[in-house]
């Protein structure tokens, strides 16, 4: 009775914590946009007629543009040509540009270059849903799901219309560079296998279409953070009766039920394909939703089964490293040890929200009646964190299979870059330290993303470096 008390009040902790962190972000972009809405329209107020109370009209018109120019597929940014772009991909729970209005998820890293796209992909839908959303935001035309995917799934086969791509001349000639963060990076990389595959019909890819892939926090093994959100350790698939991700399970299906055409424009968890709308399915429909009857939970078709060590071990069956790709990867962790104990490595350097995280994930160890994820498993081995993921998940693909790779101490030792590896190196930092606020990383900040940026752009090629716009000769 005691340790289910202490769970409940752990559950409790943990939920206050996640919502008023959602709740921080949500309203300052709400207040930026607002504050940006009042002043462009300042001028105009006393020709207009009466409108609706401020802060609401002023949202539903940020969340209306927004849509036009993302969900509406009328693409506002269309690149052509060379130098191949650099495309930054969000992970759980991000969202790219026209969501949450003006407000960055890599924090303005985007504005560092010309010839960069974020797009907005689902943010709790399944990596396999993500993948494919990726290719037609890039290439254009209507989402497709896959026929035998989408009937497995119980969804629509096909989603969104993207008129003109935002990269439409994307192939072998004209490749692309990805920077994913966290559950980002395993999306490009089945992309990437997708691709090598010719899984996308009337489209002949190959793997050569991707010119390299930056892990930035990178799910490339799973977490451990998974079984204490409430996946099963047991087969990393189901969810535990009372848990965090029942309550954010049951936030997403009311939220998707209700159908508030502006607030979903303005962030949208993605299960559009899944038809939970009320207009859709009716308050009976809500009823088999919330029981488990039906939906993404059910079928298992969301992000977190796929972040467990034991489906990330089912996706990495299925992927390679591929030999003209370059691949680089940035491992975070905030842990340390102390008289032999991993412990966080400080207290005020660690996002509010991950200190708890941390500490947890430091702590975890496999119930010994359950079966281990891989051979050779050691939970020692997943101790060092940086709140969200395991140090060890980020370096490089290694389970089931330990793909090439090298650590690197400084970015100048492994120049001239050699595709087909790994390169990693592993810095100190928690898992959102270089994304949504960029003042927390300081100087940072700037160093992490100038070296990705050029990388990108002086040191992966596969002819001759690509002729950067605006650069001079010395």
């Amino acid at each position: 009775m005691a340790r289910f008390i202490l769970s409940l009040m752990e559950l409790g902790v943990s939920a206050a914590v996640h919502l008023v962190f959602g709740f921080y972000v949500f309203s300052t972009a709400v207040a930026a946009d607002i504050s940006q809405a009042a002043a462009a329209s300042g001028s105009f107020l006393l020709r207009r007629p009466p409108a609706p109370p401020a802060a609401e009209g002023a949202l539903v018109d940020v969340a209306a543009a927004g849509e036009r120019d993302e969900r509406a597929g009328a693409a506002p940014l269309v690149l052509d040509g060379s130098p191949p772009p650099i495309v930054l991909v969000h992970g759980i729970f991000g969202f790219g540009k026209g969501r949450l209005g003006g407000l960055s998820y890599f924090a303005g890293a985007e504005k560092k270059d010309d010839r960069v796209l974020v797009p907005d992909l689902g943010s709790l839908t399944s990596i396999h849903d993500r993948a494919r959303e990726l290719f037609y935001y890039l290439k254009g035309g209507q989402v497709d799901y896959g026929e035998e995917h989408s009937k497995a799934c119980g969804h629509a086969r096909f989603g969104r219309i993207y008129p003109t791509g935002h990269y439409p001349v994307w192939d072998e000639e004209n490749p692309v560079h990805f920077v994913g963060h966290s559950a980002g990076a395993q999306v490009v990389r089945v992309l990437h296998q997708m691709l090598a595959d010719k899984a996308f019909p009337g489209h002949d890819t190959s793997e050569d279409w991707i010119l390299s892939l930056t892990s930035l926090s990178g799910a490339l093994n799973g977490t451990t953070r998974t079984y204490y959100d409430g996946m099963l350790v047991e087969d990393g698939k189901s969810m535990r009766s009372i848990c965090l991700l029942q309550l954010c399970r049951l936030g997403v299906i009311v939220y998707d039920w209700l159908d508030i055409p502006w607030l979903k424009n303005y962030y949208n968890f993605g299960f559009d394909h899944y038809e939970m709308s009320r207009r859709k399915v009716g308050f009976s429909g809500l009823i088999d939703l919330l029981l488990g009857h039906t939906g993404p939970f059910v079928s298992g078709d969301w992000i977190l089964p796929d972040l467990t060590i034991q489906g990330s071990i089912k996706i990495n069956s299925r992927l390679r490293t591929f030999p003209n790709t370059f691949y680089f990867s940035y491992a975070t962790k905030k842990t340390r040890k102390l008289f032999g104990i991993t412990v966080p490595s400080s207290v005020l350097g660690v996002h509010p929200m991950l200190f708890l995280r941390v500490l947890q994930m430091c702590m975890w160890r496999h119930p010994p009646n359950a079966p281990l994820p891989y051979k050779g498993y050691r939970d020692e081995d997943w101790e060092d964190n940086d709140g969200a993921l395991n140090t060890i998940s980020m370096t490089h693909p290694r389970i089931p299979i330990e793909h090439p790779h090298r650590f690197v101490v400084d970015d100048s030792d492994c120049h001239p870059l050699q595709p087909g590896i790994w390169y990693y190196k592993i810095i100190e930092a928690d898992h959102i330290l270089f994304i949504v606020n960029r003042e927390r990383a300081g100087v940072q900040f700037d160093l992490l993303y100038d070296g990705i940026f050029q990388r990108c752009r002086k040191h992966a090629f596969r002819k001759s470096p690509p002729v950067v716009p605006n650069e001079t000769s010395q």
